[in-house]
């Protein structure tokens, strides 16, 4: 039962965590290697197909470690639905970081936890009674959090002084591009995180018909390929943008693959089969709290009371919903409490109303 315990609670957790600290990571090499003049259409094309090579070996070996059902045209065109929405979302949101900061887009990503939110009830996928304290905590903690979140874009504050060793530090030139545009930087961030909540709940369902996170992650990371090389081709032509020379760039790209479109993909599919949408979007308010401390642990930022203050909001705010969720699994359909259900007839996480009601 412990084990069981640990690999639906603790586990989930951490690599979440993890996931985003590695994202916000990706997201600054990325700038980085923008301003190196990397086009980004290509670096998209680039890195889903490392990742699709990466996972080749996925849909055999999934079919031969378990039962699973016939990978029919209906889950392949789910799938590639799936793939216009990442794609779409990926091309928006790095446009929106080559217009602005790695720091904007984690700001905005914020966002994410309330469009779940919003989506994963409107798909009857998780439910809400305000007379219940933990439907009131979740929906009290992703207001709380994406207050946070605000406070951190809007209010700087006087900055804090730390007194830390110089070793951390790196010298770096701010990650600021030519076409600097913040506007139209978040508007393209914006609406990456308004298709976000989208992939969360079409690959939501595609587990539940599929559960094979492996396969599923490599043809979703196919598809992003061939529609992002489409796109390129478009926009781009056969010029020599598509030729990539070691330096920044490629290690951007190789690290992207297999961190970015293979590793993290693979988790937040896991994760989503396992927790459902709403556990992994509140997962998202983190990454500005990340930003910050990435920024004052290793390139030697300046932290602002705004920061502080920001994070503070953000962490209450998500362990507050957290906690809902852990109460909410521990609660029954009439609200009563189930201390002798075993762990083993413990209902998933967002498990969808129609499959209750049955």
């Amino acid at each position: 039962m412990a084990e069981r315990q640990c690999y639906r609670d603790v586990l989930p957790f951490i690599t979440l965590v993890i996931m985003e600290c590695v994202n916000v990571g990706l997201n600054t090499l990325y700038k980085a290697a923008t301003l190196k003049g990397m086009n980004y259409h290509v670096f998209i094309v680039y890195a889903y197909a490392l990742a699709a090579l990466v996972l080749l070996p996925a849909p055999f070996i999934s079919h031969r470690s378990r039962v699973l059902p016939p990978l029919n045209f209906s889950i392949l065109s789910k799938i590639g639905l799936l793939g216009v929405i990442g794609s779409s979302s990926q091309i928006l949101g790095y446009a929106g970081i080559n217009y602005s900061s790695p720091t904007l887009s984690s700001a905005i990503s914020n966002l994410t936890p309330a469009f779940t939110f919003i989506l994963a009830i409107l798909f009857r996928m998780e439910r809400v009674s305000l007379k219940k304290s933990s439907s009131q905590a979740k929906v009290l903690g992703t207001i709380v959090s994406v207050t946070g979140a605000f406070v951190v874009t809007l209010y700087k504050g006087p900055p804090i002084t730390i007194a830390s060793p110089p070793s951390l530090h790196f010298n770096h030139q701010p990650l600021q591009s030519p076409n600097s545009n913040w506007v139209l930087g978040g508007i393209f961030l914006t609406s990456e995180y308004i298709l976000v909540p989208l992939w969360y709940i079409v690959q939501t369902q595609i587990m539940k018909e599929y559960p094979a996170e492996l396969t599923v992650v490599f043809f979703y990371n196919l598809t992003v390929s061939i529609i992002a090389a489409i796109v390129t081709l478009i926009t781009e032509g056969t010029t020599s943008c598509w030729i990539v020379r070691p330096g920044l760039a490629l290690v951007s790209i190789v690290c992207s693959g297999l961190f970015g479109s293979c590793m993290n993909n693979t988790v937040h599919t896991w994760a989503l089969h396992l927790k459902g949408p709403v556990f992994v979007a509140m997962f998202k308010p983190l990454s500005i709290a990340i930003a910050v401390a990435m920024g004052v642990m290793f390139l030697g930022d300046v932290l602002h009371l705004g920061s502080l203050i920001g994070a503070t909001i953000i962490s209450i705010g998500f362990y507050t919903v957290m906690w809902g969720k852990a109460k909410e699994q521990l609660t029954d359909d009439f609200g009563n409490t189930n201390p002798e259900t075993p762990a083993t007839d413990k209902v998933p996480l967002l498990k969808s109303y129609k499959d209750e009601v049955v």
